[in-house]
């Protein structure tokens, strides 16, 4: 029941989080200029910071999967954990690069389709070892790397990254991805 409930809620408060706004003077959609190799770019992603929305809030460990299919469509799994001490759950999409984009821009459905998010690559390493994703209305974003630890420079300069594209660095928190994170300034 209480599942059943979820997902007939879901829908809706995705789509009002994609509609809320940064506050501030209005600025035009988020673009970006990346070029993005759709091989080296798949696989697991960790989730070293982004800016909460409650979907995400409250969850450790948690990665974004991608795989191509056969389709030419990109397999997208969220997986996360409610506390470390519980299994990993995990939340499936499907993207579709937008044509022109040099693979940088996509349209992600998730639940068949019910719930649409846009996902703009904003930057990807040289050497694919972490990647800056927003958003067009700057209300999420993300940092993603290789690796599920960072340490405190490198997020200190990715994080700051993010001034550039018309974000207010200090939104972005990072996610707990070892227990020992928990409760620590600037975690969630």
């Amino acid at each position: 029941m209480r599942r059943a409930a979820l997902i007939l809620l879901l829908p809706g408060l995705l789509l009002l989080a994609a509609c809320a706004s940064t506050g501030g003077t209005a600025m035009p959609p988020l673009t970006t200029t990346a070029t993005v190799d759709l091989d080296r770019y798949m696989g697991r992603w960790w989730v070293i910071a982004n800016i909460p929305y409650f979907a995400e809030k409250g969850k450790v460990a948690t990665a974004d999967i991608y795989d191509l299919r056969p389709d030419g469509r990109i397999g997208n799994v969220y997986a996360y954990r409610n506390a470390f001490d519980k299994p990993e759950k995990t939340m499936n999409g499907v993207a579709t690069v937008v044509p022109g984009s040099n693979n940088a821009q996509w349209e992600i459905a998730f639940f068949g389709g019910l719930v649409k998010a846009d996902y703009l690559i904003l930057e990807v390493a040289p050497d694919y070892s972490w990647a800056l994703i927003g958003h067009p209305k700057r209300n999420m974003a993300w940092i993603f790397a290789r690796d599920q630890a960072m340490d405190d420079a490198q997020y200190q300069q990715l994080r700051a990254k993010f001034s550039a594209y018309g974000y207010d660095p200090t939104q972005l928190q990072r996610v707990p991805q070892f227990p020992d994170q928990l409760g620590q300034p600037g975690f969630q």
